[in-house]
């Protein structure tokens, strides 16, 4: 068995609904995952969108949710996550803030990849850390990545 992300709230490849986005009330979606080896130690999350700005013309990647040292254990993150499960530390978005921040295109749809990373550690506390540093502190701790793409295009542009 592979590990496997999953979300209730629509199917890789389809469309994030309008109330995990800035149109909407900007909350996480829910998911879930499971199939991760028996060695994981913990799960790092990072949610991205390689279009940005505009998927005609991408210039970078803007970061929307970091997460790392969820617990082994943990299977699931709810919708709209406030408290995050023990040992869980947010990470710092392109938005300069912690926690998540939902799709909010300027121009175009866009896809956004919820990568999720099982590791042989738990990483060492670099608090409101960058996409970056935790790339950079996951490097040869990962034993398996799986990812959910969803898309988004703006109603009102």
């Amino acid at each position: 068995m592979s590990l496997q992300l999953t979300s209730s709230a629509f199917q890789d490849g389809g469309e994030i609904p309008a109330r995990y986005t800035c149109e909407g009330q900007n909350i996480s979606p829910p998911l879930a995952w499971s199939g991760a080896p028996a060695a994981t130690r913990s799960f790092a999350l990072i949610a991205d969108d390689p279009d940005a700005p505009d998927p005609q013309a991408p210039r970078m990647v803007w970061v929307h949710w970091v997460l790392y040292n969820l617990p082994a254990n943990a299977e699931h993150l709810p919708e709209a996550v406030s408290a995050l499960p023990p040992g869980a530390i947010a990470g710092i978005t392109d938005f300069q803030r912690t926690g998540y921040g939902g799709p909010c295109p300027p121009i175009g749809r866009h896809r956004y990849f919820f990568k999720l990373y099982a590791l042989d550690t738990p990483l060492p506390d670099h608090g409101a850390a960058s996409k970056a540093q935790i790339e950079h502190a996951m490097a040869g701790h990962i034993l398996a990545k799986t990812q959910l793409m969803g898309t988004y295009l703006k109603h009102h542009q």
